[in-house]
This record gives C-alpha cells, sequence and structure tokens, in this order.
C-alpha cells in the first residue's frame, strides 16, 4: 500500500511537472484616473488600482482581475475581484472566443453578477456578446437575461501608437426593467481614445469614456455616473 502511494505521489509530481511547463503565466498590473465599466463609474471619479493574472494551456484559459471601487451599488465592498474562463482560438483568420465571467464583489454580494459570453475578431474589429445567467445584474433584482454587446476597434497608427474606439449597448431584461424602473434603462456607452506603448511591457492610455442617459442616472444615483470624462491608464504587462 505504501509503495502504491508513493508510486502515486511521484507520478502527480512528474506530471504536474509537465503540465506546469506547458501552462502560460501571464500578469497585469495598472492604475488609472477612474475606473468606468460600460460607461458608468464605479470609483466616483477618483484614482483606482487594478490587476490580475492568466493562465492558459492550449486555447483554455482561466484567469482573475481586480480592480478597487467605490460607486454607489459598490460603495460597500471597496473591491471588485472577477474570475473567468473559457476557450479561444482562430479559424479561417477569424478569432473566436467563449467563456463565463464571475463579478464579484467582498461585502456587497448582492451585486455578484455571472455573464456568458461569445466574442469574434478579425483585424482590427472585433464584437462580443455577454448574457446575465445570474439572477441579478450588478445589484439590479430580476437582472437575468440582460444583455451587453461591445464593438471595438483598435487601429496601429504609427508603430507603438494605437487608435482605440469602442461602442456598448446595455439591454435590459424586461422583468429587470418592471422592478426597477429607476435603474433598469437600456443606454449606450463609448470610448475614444489612444494607447502609446513605452517600451518594456509598459503602455500609457488616454481616452474620453461616457455614456447615454445622463440626466436619468443622475436623478436614480444622486450623481452622473455617466457622464464623460477624459481617463488616464498606466499599465505594465508581467
Amino acid at each position: 500500500m505504501k509503495r502504491t502511494l508513493v508510486s502515486a505521489a511521484l507520478l502527480a509530481f512528474f506530471a504536474g511537472g509537465v503540465f506546469a511547463q506547458e501552462v502560460g503565466i501571464t500578469g497585469n498590473v495598472a492604475l488609472t484616473t477612474n475606473y468606468k465599466f460600460r460607461g458608468q463609474d464605479q470609483g466616483n471619479n477618483k484614482p483606482a488600482v487594478q490587476g490580475g493574472f492568466d493562465l492558459s494551456h492550449g486555447g483554455f484559459y482561466l484567469g482573475n482581475w481586480n480592480s478597487s471601487v467605490g460607486s454607489l451599488m459598490n460603495a460597500a465592498s471597496g473591491l471588485e475581484a472577477d474570475v473567468y474562463g473559457g476557450y479561444k482560438g482562430e479559424l479561417s483568420g477569424v478569432g473566436y472566443d467563449v467563456g463565463v465571467l464571475r463579478y464579484q464583489y467582498p461585502g456587497n454580494s448582492v451585486a455578484n453578477t455571472t455573464e456568458l459570453y461569445g466574442a469574434v475578431s478579425y483585424g482590427m474589429v472585433s464584437a462580443k456578446y455577454s448574457h446575465t445567467v445570474s439572477k441579478e445584474y450588478f445589484g439590479i433584482t430580476e437582472g437575468r437575461s440582460t444583455g451587453y454587446l461591445d464593438l471595438a476597434a483598435n487601429y496601429e497608427l504609427v508603430p507603438g501608437l494605437t487608435l482605440n474606439a469602442h461602442l456598448g449597448f446595455t439591454n435590459f431584461a424586461s422583468d429587470a426593467e418592471r422592478a426597477n424602473p429607476l435603474l433598469a434603462k437600456d443606454y449606450t456607452d463609448y470610448k475614444l481614445g489612444a494607447t502609446y506603448a513605452l517600451g518594456k511591457d509598459v503602455s500609457l492610455a488616454g481616452a474620453i469614456v461616457g455614456a447615454t442617459e445622463r440626466d436619468f442616472y443622475r436623478a436614480a444615483a444622486g450623481q452622473d455616473l455617466n457622464r464623460a470624462r477624459f481617463i488616464v491608464t498606466l499599465s505594465k504587462a508581467l
């Protein structure tokens, strides 16, 4: 019995070593003047510290991303900790990505949200759709089946300088609209900016980010969460 256990342990050790060599590990850290998510302020227009890591094996990946927060619904938490996993690849020049993403807010679990997503990309353009499968959508009740469409384009103007553009569309579930008439209202968000590579995996980005329905969210939240702001972000890949 002891010999069998030792053999199994050695096999698991060496198999784990081989697997670890095949697993890619990357990380990232960033400092931004304001964290906006889908066009809405998440940090009361204050700087945020962000970072995470990713594990990949073949086309499969698993990751974690975190950010300090302080918005209306998430102020009790102070932290957003996301966990995600999926599979991505390429077929005839078209990239694809499917997976699941769990947004978590320690200390404010009512805002926890789970989404399934699917994305395609070709050249400089991409499209991604996220579908809420949790009962609540960031604290908004009856949020299941809320959808979000993300359209983006990134164009390298000159070596090291890339122009970034984004349009996003939030479509709340009908049940969420009925249950939350002051919060669940469809809207569009946008981003227009540029990213400059400073070297050694360090980049500096600047962008104007905002969303429609400004008056609506000002009245509902007591603050202008959707106001367009110029955001600067310094990031480094690890």
